[in-house]
């Protein structure tokens, strides 16, 4: 018997600069149905930041409860003692509604929501070429030169773990790129082990 068909939750990964974030803004524009995941932090809000909009602002001792409480797909814990991380209970309520979810989030996080939620679909976006991804950390402008060589040395492990994932979309062009991942959620959402249950 066909049932109603839920939303996917899709993680989305990439190395630094590959522009995973405009690819996910694009396709959550799209429609009604794709939703971007809004994650939760410790630290405090920066100015122009809004609750409930850029993230979820918590104390340290709530975000403490609610990794206590199992609250959290997943979580890590930076190295300035802010943690980051994506509640269960706004992604499951999107899901059960026929609604796609994207957490964009790194490797480390991903793994983390696979082991969690098995039928999470992962993908991972890659640069055209490892020249193009250092011209566009170059083109940011935001980084200095130190940065950017141990974004690059760090780029070339992540790309290790990337058959690791379910699909690779090159972002050459986002809307292109955008309209690939677009499809990945559109033929899951078909996928018969997701209809016949």
């Amino acid at each position: 018997m066909v049932s109603k068909i839920k939303g996917v939750l899709l993680v989305v990964s990439g190395p630094a600069g590959v522009g995973k974030g405009t690819v996910c803004d694009i396709a959550a524009k799209s429609g009604p149905d794709i939703h971007l995941s809004i994650s939760a932090t410790s630290r405090a809000p920066r100015k122009n930041e809004v609750e409930g909009v850029h993230y979820f602002f918590k104390t340290k001792s709530q975000f403490e409860k609610m990794i206590a409480n199992d609250e959290l797909l997943e979580y890590n814990e930076f190295v300035n003692g802010s943690y980051y991380g994506t509640p269960i209970k706004e992604c499951m309520r999107h899901l059960a509604k026929g609604e796609s979810v994207i957490l964009e989030i790194d490797i480390e996080g991903g793994m983390q929501v696979k082991a969690k939620y098995p039928d999470t679909v992962m993908v991972f976006v890659v640069p055209p070429s490892y020249c193009e991804l250092e011209k566009r950390l170059r083109g940011r402008g935001s980084e200095t030169e130190q940065d950017i060589v141990s974004r690059l040395l760090h780029a070339k492990k992540e790309l290790e773990y990337a058959k690791e994932y379910d699909y690779i979309i090159v972002n050459d062009v986002p809307e292109t790129a955008a309209a690939k991942l677009l499809a990945i959620i559109q033929a899951e959402k078909l996928r018969a082990s997701r209809v016949l249950k």
